[in-house]
């Protein structure tokens, strides 16, 4: 794409439509800069258009986030920018991003980030000397604009040293940008600390400064977060001096001013709270001398924190530091006899009751306010980062911090008592301080409190809340008793917690989004819950009496507004029909009632979670509805016109569901299939079916379901050509060659020798031609599974006859340089018992395997195969790293998510055969009486020496004797 006035015209008339609210010049527009990104120097012409002064700086703007965009998908794609036009834009960025307006400047920085991604440094060599210079200069003039241009830059790339896996050329990286840009750094921070202290009082605009240093301290934690840097610790002093001042002085200027003065001294001082807790966490000895003065600070910074959320993230970052320090060797900042309480009340109290903010978020956004309190996801929060304050205090100091606790909120229930209207938010507070200072038991879901006596505290304190007969009045006093009863749901006894669930039941009929779904949650979780014997705790004779009006306000509560893709909710569902008795009547019912829920969804998927349990609970009704003996068609009905619909109105997001629950309903039917299901299979079979990848594992179920339930249909026409096309492209492309084996494995489990001996040639000239393109453990692995298959199923001859016939003593060559050396490499229980019991059939029926010239193959075998029986998986295996197909998962809509509930069940191929090791011992034993005193010398010559004492094991074992 050349630039000339017809393509600036071209351009300029695209990035304007794509502005206009209406969707059809949209997306023509759209399409049209598609089409256009795909010719050479489409980026450089962007760029071009974005310093084009002359354009409409709307126009110029779309069209520089439409250069980041570009970038980020081209530079480094299989489609990507061709070099020269890299290089140009790499000698145009820098210039144009710093004489560009704010806006503009912030795309480019972004873009110029993406590039450094990927060539900076090695192959961007030029990039850091042309932004110091830019620095120097910039800072020379105070030209701040451009100043805080270059630092916002340099924070996009060195931001990687926070969170790249830490190796040798990570560290050259970090060494390299340190050397060069660590003292210009500090030259910029310095000079511009002495102007904000020069300007305090002048009534300048500090703004630019304080937005300088912020940048400065976020690029100061980057660079020292893999470790401390000599550069850093020879100039501790000049950083801290600094990060102190900005804690300890006012500037009234700023913070008394209207707009956003407030919020950016604020930001810089929580950057500074970052940075010092970083030194506190990994620089603890260098940091000592500096702590003291840094503990005082934000102590007294907190204080004077108002409650405004505006100033949320300072108060975090500030308590963040206390804790940290809390849990460090110098605790003893804590132990001064009153320190303990004043924390409790001038930092914990405040911050953990209830805000005005957190009402509103409770009842304007109860997807945001479950995230943070009920997920676990609220660490960033005053009222959650309070409380790990406390709980770092009282990893030293427990018993002190459990006193003052206790005493808190039994002073906090008192007030409660004394006036419910007026200070239920005191209750909610010791409610919240109860479940948020409770400890987890390391790996298991037990729950336990020292604060208080769970069982009393449910009962006073909770249970009215629960019997409450208004469900709608006061929700988020609610809201916290039912947390505290999912929470402790492991220590309330059975007998007790089985009152209350009618009350859970009614609590779903509550106007308040939070107060269903955490009836929802509750109930999903109390389900889960198992007794000491690892069985379930509430079985189906504890539902069934509440089950119709549980299901009833289940549903019902999906048609709250907002709720109707209430995940909470949904997962409930799921969980309930995984326990309930189901009969005809009831399946019906929910049938019909998720398929409508399925048909709404279906014109605006919005919800990932919510969309997999809608399938999961389909699939989990269809499964014990079956189970119970009831008719797949019960559900056939149901489903099939909202498959229909997804299918033709390409609601891709649901495919690979659709897909799976096709599989289910196809493995539920009868033989012969009816007729309905063979048209899908010839859409199973179209080319076009298995272009989008995320399909592909769900596409392979189905057509395993149709190996097995319907061979004599597959043996029609071309389809098995077909089938087995689809198998050899899979197995051509390392991510679906697995899929490709499945497919493969069942052709092989579901079909006839005569029916796929015209094809067995092809098959293995496919797999030993991937054999020479590569290598890869999981290639080798799943051709041993398919050849221990093959010769379980139709015998060694077989096996090595049609191996040769494709090349003469091909089988000899898999065997020494595969078979042999990779069968310790096997794993799972059904595969390892498949590969012991092929190898050892061949080893004892294969003529070519019992001649005595293949002794050294024979001895061998048997070494790889007692390796593969008597060694751990761990010491016999080597994982093979893999390496995902980022590109492939942006989105939750490019992901196959297996549906747990209609998984393919796993089939054993050697059901009669118990045990491989008996099976194996016994095999030799019997081989060996034929031929006595021919087969011990083998095993003396061959066989690794403890692999031999493992033999003799064996052999004792089952008392066998090999001679």
């Amino acid at each position: 794409m050349d630039w000339n006035p017809q393509t600036l015209q071209f351009l300029s008339e695209c990035f304007l439509h794509t502005l206009l609210p209406a969707p059809e010049p949209r997306r023509r527009a759209e399409s049209s800069l598609a089409d256009a990104s795909d010719r050479p120097n489409y980026g450089l012409v962007l760029l071009r258009l974005v310093a084009e002064t002359s354009v409409d700086e709307q126009i110029r703007q779309a069209a520089a986030v439409n250069f980041k965009n570009h970038l980020r998908t081209r530079w480094s794609s299989e489609s990507p920018i061709l070099p020269p036009e890299k290089e140009q834009i790499k000698s145009l960025i820098v210039p144009l991003m710093l004489s560009a307006t704010r806006k503009i400047q912030s795309q480019l920085s972004e873009a110029l980030a993406v590039i450094g991604k990927h060539d900076f440094p090695k192959a961007w060599p030029a990039l850091l000397p042309e932004l110091i210079s830019n620095l120097k200069n910039a800072s020379q003039a105070s030209d701040y604009a451009s100043v805080n241009g270059i630092l916002g830059t340099a924070d996009s790339i060195f931001n990687k040293f926070r969170f790249a896996f830490r190796t040798n050329d990570l560290l050259l990286d970090l060494k390299y940008c340190l050397d060069n840009f660590a003292a210009p750094l500090l030259e910029v921070f310095v000079k511009t600390a002495s102007l904000i202290d020069a300007s305090v009082n002048s009534g300048a605009d500090l703004r630019p400064l304080f937005e300088s240093q912020s940048l400065c301290c976020s690029i100061f934690y980057s660079l020292n977060f893999q470790e401390l840097p000599e550069f850093f610790e020879d100039h501790m002093k000049e950083w801290m001096g600094e990060f102190r001042k900005y804690l300890t002085t006012t500037y009234p200027a700023l913070e008394g001013s209207r707009g956003d003065g407030l919020a950016i001294v604020d930001e810089l001082r929580a950057k500074v709270c970052e940075n010092i807790n970083l030194y506190m966490e990994k620089n603890e000895e260098e940091f000592q001398a500096y702590l003291n003065d840094f503990a005082l600070a934000v102590w007294t910074l907190l204080g004077n924190v108002s409650q405004s959320s505006d100033r949320d993230q300072l108060a975090i970052t500030a308590i963040k530091f206390l804790t940290t320090v809390s849990t460090s060797v110098h605790h003893t900042l804590f132990a001064s006899e009153g320190v303990v309480p004043q924390i409790c009340q001038g930092i914990v109290i405040p911050n953990v009751k209830l805000r005005d903010d957190d009402e509103e978020l409770f009842e304007m956004n109860y997807i945001e306010f479950i995230r943070r309190d009920m997920e676990g996801s609220d660490l960033d929060t005053r009222r959650r980062i309070a409380c790990e304050l406390l709980k770092g205090i009282a990893t030293r100091y427990g018993d002190v911090v459990r006193n003052i606790v206790s005493s808190q909120i039994q002073s906090l229930l008192s007030s409660f008592a004394a006036n419910p209207v007026g200070n239920w938010k005191d209750k909610d507070c010791a409610i919240y301080l109860v479940v948020s200072l409770a400890t987890k038991k390391a790996g298991t879901s037990y729950i336990s409190t020292e604060l208080v006596d769970v069982q009393s505290f449910f009962e006073s304190v909770i249970v009215p809340e629960l019997q409450s007969p208004d469900v709608n009045g006061y929700p988020m006093l609610k809201a916290g008793a039912l947390k505290f009863f999912t929470m402790f749901r492991n220590q309330i006894s059975k007998s007790v917690a089985l009152k209350f669930f009618p009350d859970l039941v009614r609590f779903l009929a509550s106007e308040s989004n939070v107060v269903h779904s955490y009836a929802a949650s509750c109930i999903e979780k109390l389900l889960l819950v198992k007794d000491e014997m690892g069985e379930p705790r509430y079985t189906s004779a504890d539902i069934n009496p509440i089950f119709p009006l549980l299901m009833n306000n289940l549903f019902s509560a999906l048609k709250h507004q907002e709720s109707e893709e209430n995940q909470y909710v949904m997962k409930c569902i799921m969980r309930v029909l995984g326990v309930a008795d189901l009969s005809v009547d009831v399946s019906r019912v929910c049938i019909e009632g998720l398929t409508f829920i399925l048909g709404e969804v279906c014109r605006n998927p919005k919800n990932p979670v919510f969309n997999h349990y809608i399938f999961e609970s389909v699939a989990i009704l269809v499964k014990r509805g079956c189970e119970k003996g009831l008719s797949v068609s019960i559900f056939e009905a149901s489903l099939f016109p909202k498959l229909e619909i997804i299918l033709t109105n390409d609601v891709t997001e649901f495919f690979p569901y659709t897909f799976q629950l096709l599989a289910q309903l196809v493995e539920l039917n009868g033989s012969p299939i009816p007729p309905i299901y063979m048209q899908i299979f010839v859409i199973l079979l179209s080319p076009d079916s298995w272009k989008r990848s995320p399909n592909v594992p769900a596409l392979v179920r189905l057509l395993q379901a149709f190996l097995q339930k319907a061979p004599n249909e597959i043996n029609q026409g071309d389809r098995l050509t077909k089938v087995l096309g689809i198998f050899d492209t899979l197995v051509q492309s390392s991510s679906t060659s697995d899929q490709g084996f499945y497919v493969l494995n069942t052709v092989i489990e579901s079909l006839e020798y005569d029916v796929i001996k015209p094809y067995i040639s092809h098959i293995w000239a496919a797999l030993f031609r991937e054999l020479q393109r590569r290598r890869t453990v999981k290639l080798i692995k799943s051709l041993l599974i398919f050849t221990s298959l093959f010769l379980i199923k139709h015998g060694p001859s077989n096996l090595v006859d049609t191996m040769n016939g494709v090349q003469p003593d091909i089988f000899n060559v898999i065997l020494s340089q595969f078979w042999i050396p990779h069968l310790k490499m096997i794993t799972g229980a059904i595969e390892l018992k498949l590969a012991a019991v092929a190898s050892t059939r061949l080893i004892c029926e294969s003529p070519i395997l019992l001649d005595p010239a293949a002794a050294e193959s024979w001895g061998k075998m048997v070494d790889s195969i007692v390796t593969l029986l008597s060694r751990p998986e761990q010491e016999r295996t080597e994982e093979e790293p893999a390496v995902p197909d980022i590109t492939e998962n942006v989105g939750y809509t490019a992901a196959f998510v297996r549906l747990y509930n209609a998984g393919r069940k796993e089939e054993d191929p050697l059901k009669d055969i118990s045990d491989p090791k008996e099976f194996f011992v016994a095999s030799l034993s019997r081989l060996s009486s034929l031929s006595p005193g021919r087969y011990p010398k083998v095993i003396n010559e061959l066989v690794d020496p403890a692999n031999q004492a493992a033999l003799l094991q064996l052999c004792n074992r089952y008392n066998l004797t090999i001679v």
